[in-house]
Parts: structure tokens; sequence; C-alpha cells
């Protein structure tokens, strides 16, 4: 059979719209075509590939456990997702782990835990839930309408009820929403998706204070920012809060689909047998490769190296922008690294990504005014200057001449 990219057209459903590119094969943080042209891959599949492609650690992985067992219903346990949950439990506040298969599963699961403790501890009325606008918290039903982005909710009937959004790094918005039947705040610690905006350290503060105050739940979505993005374990780590429940995926998997939520073992209690599950959620295959993946990212060599490129990524970027003059800024945390264009070139983040990629790099956008950057947390220096090499290339192409 013949694969190019009109079949797709096809044959998927078109929610969905690929460039003409078809990506074949990947090594490092490089990847190459069905005509074999190469791309320096400052995309990582938005955030997932953090050791970059075919990493050797995590092809064993997949190579022992696919000799030994795939998959094992949830009436039984297996070793790899006993393995990950103690790692996962030791290395952070948790003391429970629930697995499950992307991130918005894990916010699904988060989303349900908390209202399922606010009933149990405090009664039906104390359910609503607090987001922030512009956050995003995956695409299922509940996940999407806590998010705060319109676009991706509207128009798919009822949503679901008792959720508000507050402003972003704005405290006062919190309070004026904030009561005791408000069951928990949930939050990105860096919001993603909403423009690599990061959170006022005070602001974090205030909203845990906030959710002490009115015995409140607070949830890090943290399935973009955790397992080394922001080069800390998981950003909350970093901020001087600790969360009651968080969220983690893309990166724990290094690629092969995997998502987790934890919590202590007191919320966790509320989980009895049945109210919450899931077909493939602590799946053998799964484990093994996130194991792999995250002894791999939880060391402190490589958690300095993810500063230290974070550092080189800016400079490259900054070096850019002095010489053509269309971003106004240059923000983020690690290997989480967003430009904003100028107010004059507003829209214009999705031509950047296309021009981009016929230049020969990969990269993303972050809302249409925002080129994001989330790259191999091993990236090797030299590929980030090639990448930006390629990067000043395509906005050559789009912006003319230096300034």
């Amino acid at each position: 059979m013949e694969v190019t990219r009109a079949l797709f057209d096809e044959v998927m459903v078109p929610n969905y719209a690929p460039p003409a590119v078809i990506p074949v094969r990947g090594e490092g943080s490089r990847v190459w075509d069905q005509e074999g042209r190469e791309y320096i891959d400052f995309a990582g599949g938005i955030a997932v590939n953090c050791l970059g492609h075919c990493h050797p650690a995590l092809v064993k992985a997949v190579q022992e456990q696919s000799q030994k067992v795939w998959h094992l219903a949830n009436v039984m346990t297996n070793e790899p997702a006993l393995r990950l949950a103690r790692k996962l439990t030791d290395a952070t506040f948790a003391e429970r782990v629930y697995f499950a298969n992307s991130g918005t599963e894990a916010n699904e699961a988060a989303l349900k835990l908390a209202r399922r403790w606010a009933f149990n501890e405090y009664g039906e009325q104390k359910n609503e839930i607090i987001s922030f606008e512009r956050s995003f918290h995956g695409r299922t039903l509940f996940a999407v309408t806590v998010g705060g982005q319109k676009a991706y909710s509207d128009g798919f009937g009822p949503k679901p009820g008792a959720i508000h959004h507050a402003i972003y790094n704005d405290l006062a918005s919190v309070e004026a929403l904030i009561s005791e039947n408000t069951c928990a705040v949930i939050m990105e610690p860096l919001q993603g998706e909403g423009g690599i905006i990061d959170a006022d350290p005070a602001f974090i503060k205030g909203v845990r204070d906030l959710c002490n105050k009115h015995n409140a739940l607070l949830i890090f979505d943290e399935v973009q920012t955790g397992v080394g993005r922001t080069g800390h374990l998981y950003a909350y780590m970093d901020s001087g809060v600790t969360p009651d429940i968080l969220t983690s995926a893309k990166a724990l998997g290094g690629g092969f689909p995997i998502g987790a939520m934890l919590t202590t073992t007191e919320i966790a209690k509320h989980f009895t047998p049945g109210t919450h599950g899931s077909t493939y959620g602590g799946n053998p295959m799964a484990c093994a490769v996130g194991e792999a993946a995250f002894d791999t990212v939880n060391d402190d060599e490589l958690l300095a190296g993810v500063r230290q490129r974070h550092q080189h990524f800016a400079e490259g970027l900054n070096a850019i922008n002095a010489r053509y003059g269309i971003f106004k800024d240059i923000r983020g945390k690690g290997l989480l690294v967003g430009a904003e264009l100028k107010d004059e070139h507003a829209g214009r983040a999705k031509e950047i990504l296309q021009a981009a990629t016929r230049q020969g790099l990969l990269c993303l956008v972050a809302g249409p005014n925002v080129v994001r950057f989330t790259p191999s947390l091993i990236i090797p220096n030299d590929d980030i200057d090639e990448g930006l090499t390629r990067f000043e290339k395509a906005i050559a192409e789009l912006f003319g001449t230096q300034d």
C-alpha cells in the first residue's frame, strides 16, 4: 500500500490538518521523512519525547517487556506498574498513584477524585471547581470544560456544571470565586497551551493559602511541565508549594502512552473499588517504558543540563530577535520555551511553524501568537544551534532582511 498525505484525507477524521511531511524514522533529536529529508526536532511530540527518538534505555525496555507480558486486566496488578508507582512516590510528595493512558484521563481522575473526596467529607454541595482562563487540561468533555478555552468546549451540548474560571496570576480573581462550596482549584504551574505563561511565586502561594482556608484541594496539572521539562523533576518542586493532587503524562512515557495521578493516602482512600477505572491504565508495557524514562530523567545531572540548555536556547532566540525584532518576549522554564510575537505580527505563529518545517525544523505553537519549543531534554547543544539556524532562515523567509 502506498502511504501518502492524500491518504489522510481519504481515511482519517478531519480534526487534524497535518502537513505533507510524514516522518518515518527518528534518532536522538532528528527525524527523517519518507523522502529521506532530515529535520531537527524542537517539538518532541508536544513535550512527550523527553529523551528524543529511540533512546536506548526505552528501546531496551520495550524489547524486554514485549517478551514477558503485554497486558493484564486491572483485576490483577503487575510488576512494572508497582515498580513505577514506588519510584514516583519515593521521588514526590505523593503516597498513592493511579495510572491512566493520557493527560486528559489523569485529569479526569483527579477531578472526579476531588469531587468524591468533597462529597464524602463535606456533602454534595461542595462540588465547585475553579480553573483558569487560557488553561488546558485535555479533551474529554469534563476536562475540556474545566480548561479555560471556550473554542475547545463550545458546540458539544450541555457542559458539566459548577466550573468557574479565574484569571491566571490574578489572586483577587480567585478570591472572588472561591467559597466553602469549592472542592478544588486546578492549575498548571506554567501554562502551556495558553502561551507559556509562568506563574508568579506569590500567586501560587496565595492559591495554596486560599485552598487551605476553604478546605479545597489544590490540583497541579503537570502533564506538560512534569518529568524534567522545566529543569526539575516536577515544576511544583521549584515553587515552594505542594499540591494535594498532581497529574503527569506526556514525558512520563518518553513517547509511550501513559498518564498518572499522584496524591496522598488520605485523599486516595475515596477511590474505592468500582469508583473509577481504566482498561489500559497501568498496562505493563507502558509502565515498563515509563520506568525506564523516569529512571533516566530523575537524575540531578540531567536536570541541571535542562536548565543549562534553557539558557543556551534563550540566548540563541534573543540573538535572532535582536536581528529581526519580531518577538516581544522570550519566556518559559527549562525546555518549555515560548517566543511571543509583537502585536504587529499577531496571528502569524502558525506561518512561522510552517516556514520552519520547510527549512527542516519541527516546532510548535501555543495559540496564534506564540511559537513553542519543547525538544528532547538531552538535545545536544550542536543540535540546538543547527535548529536555531534553520529557525532564523524561516524568519528571514517570512520577514525579509535583518533590522
